[in-house]
């Protein structure tokens, strides 16, 4: 080698040394990569971490021979590929730059998040017959994560969890919807699964979609209008609380030092920030970011009653958060499957408008987003209550859309879906997909929960009756029907399912397209 050859290969190393850094550090992982976990069968799985800029990682998993490696860029980030992997284990696999991680007791199966708000994060425990079902729950098959609760406006790669091994102690905190659905998969596939859980109570779809996507449609600007409006607002809304609040504590020292009686707690609330859990991205951001690069089935989704009072904004919000799901991952149009609203409130026997009605009419409608469906829980709710405790009818309805449509399981899946009406000598006939071996009036005729109106509008309480795969509406006050409405009400009185296996419910529906009372709230 010449002197300037050996010169220029000097200048080389040192730029190296310099851009790389010469002080070596331990290569780390993301909590979601860990012992325990479920790696997704059948397709090839992200494993990334933080290292020492430059630094050289070596991957070995279980039964295979074949070794991974990864490079850490300038900001000390890395990831790799490995896989396809087959269903089985337990296995380890080691992780290797300047120090070697080895994780322990990894499992190969189904992979699928569970989020949405208090009716998915609704624990076991909790659930009906929540005792027993805590005390059964011993499947060292099935693997558990939760993510920590975290709201943030930068987007994050790490959250709070570990991966456990599902036993009582760990079941009878964990989301039951999501519990019960992986155990029906379990039983049926006989491979393990793997649950990550990521919810919170309360919260609306846009707290879960990123900035980018709720920029991207004018339909969701007075969204982020009021958060902005709301941060910009924020300090000096602050400042005026600490005022107040100083002000009552002086008041509160006055009363004790006069001997008179002081008030428990000042009536002041305090102004909701930036940091609350309900802000558009938030929740996005702390608690699905963390997880996107993790190889996953699916997704399943409770969610949808802090968006009822906007359930037609919620036509187009609810497909955009999948799509933003997606988009995220980057596997493709995997499955989402989701809960519609169960019935709720005080059941009114005329009918009447209802925004949980609507909002049920949206999830119908994402149906036609690829690659989705919809478990009806029109049947198992309760009035007094906006959490039903029947998460076990939950979860089995959920796994019969996995079943059928992403395992190919030949199962009924779907309660009667409305596909068209025609009229016939003032009756009005509906058509159904679904019909699972015939239609039929659960717990005996006659039909319950249609209604019918004619041209002006009005609803009345309608006749109807199964005759094959349709059903037959008429009623004496309308005697040219123009639209029919099936369950629509919070808490409607409706027995149409399907005869096949223990028959599933007909969702509710409307073949009218009249405003109705959340067409412009936003």
């Amino acid at each position: 080698m010449t002197r300037s050859g050996r010169l220029r290969k000097v200048v080389s190393l040192a730029i190296v040394l310099f851009v790389c850094g010469a002080v070596s550090a331990d290569v780390r992982l993301p909590s979601v990569i860990g012992d325990n976990m479920v790696l997704q069968q059948g397709m090839e799985v992200t494993i990334w971490g933080w290292a020492d800029p430059c630094e050289h990682i070596v991957i070995k998993f279980g039964y295979s021979s074949v070794a991974w490696s990864a490079v850490a860029d300038s900001k000390g980030q890395w990831q790799t590929k490995i896989g396809p992997l087959k269903a089985g284990g337990p296995y380890e696999m080691s992780i290797e730059g300047n120090n070697k991680i080895t994780l322990k007791n990894i499992l190969v199966g189904e992979v699928w998040v569970c989020s949405g708000q208090s009716n998915m994060e609704w624990p076991v425990r909790q659930s009906v017959n929540g005792e027993q079902e805590v005390s059964e729950a011993n499947y060292p098959q099935i693997r558990l994560f939760t993510v920590g609760k975290r709201v943030t406006y930068t987007p994050l790669n790490h959250c709070r969890g570990k991966w456990e091994e599902c036993n009582p102690r760990t079941a009878a905190g964990f989301s039951a919807a999501g519990y019960f659905f992986g155990r029906e998969l379990y039983k049926k596939l006989n491979v393990p699964v793997g649950l990550i859980h990521s919810s919170w109570g309360g919260t609306p779809a846009e707290a879960w979609m990123s900035r980018e996507c709720l920029e991207s449609d004018a339909e969701f600007g007075p969204i982020l209008q009021r958060y902005d409006k709301v941060v910009a607002n924020f300090p000096q809304l602050m400042r005026d609380y600490e005022v107040k609040m100083k002000r009552a504590a002086e008041e509160a020292a006055k009363l004790k030092a006069e001997g008179k009686p002081v008030p428990r707690r000042p009536d002041i609330e305090r102004p909701v920030g930036p940091g609350n859990q309900n802000s558009p991205t938030g929740l996005y951001n702390a608690m699905v970011c963390p997880l996107v690069s993790y190889g996953i089935r699916g997704v399943i989704w409770y969610q949808g009653e802090s968006n009822a009072e906007r359930a037609w904004q919620y036509r187009k919000l609810f497909p955009a958060l999948i799509k933003c799901w997606r988009n995220a991952w980057g596997e493709g149009d995997f499955p989402f499957l989701f809960v519609q609203l169960a019935n709720w409130r005080k059941v009114k026997l005329e009918p009447s408008n209802s925004d949980w009605a609507e909002l049920r009419e949206a999830q119908l409608m994402t149906l036609s987003v690829p690659n989705t469906g919809m478990a009806v829980a029109i049947d198992i709710g309760e009035a007094e209550s906006i959490h039903p405790t029947n998460k076990q009818e939950v979860g089995k309805r959920l796994a019969l859309w996995a079943l059928a449509k992403t395992y190919g399981k030949d199962v009924v899946y779907s309660g009667p879906l409305y596909q068209f009406m025609e009229v016939q000598d003032n009756k009005a006939i509906l058509h159904f997909d679904h019909t699972g071996g015939g239609l039929v009036a659960k717990g005996g005729e006659p039909l319950k929960g249609f209604a019918v109106a004619g041209e002006d509008k009005k609803f009345f309480r309608a006749d109807a009756k199964i005759e094959g795969d349709t059903v037959v509406v008429s009623c004496d006050k309308v005697t040219e029907p123009v639209a029919v409405r099936y369950a629509w009400a919070d808490n409607p009185v409706c027995n149409l399912y399907n005869k096949e296996g223990e028959g599933l419910p007909a969702s509710p529906f409307r073949t009218d397209d009249w405003p109705g009372v959340t067409r412009k709230k936003k």
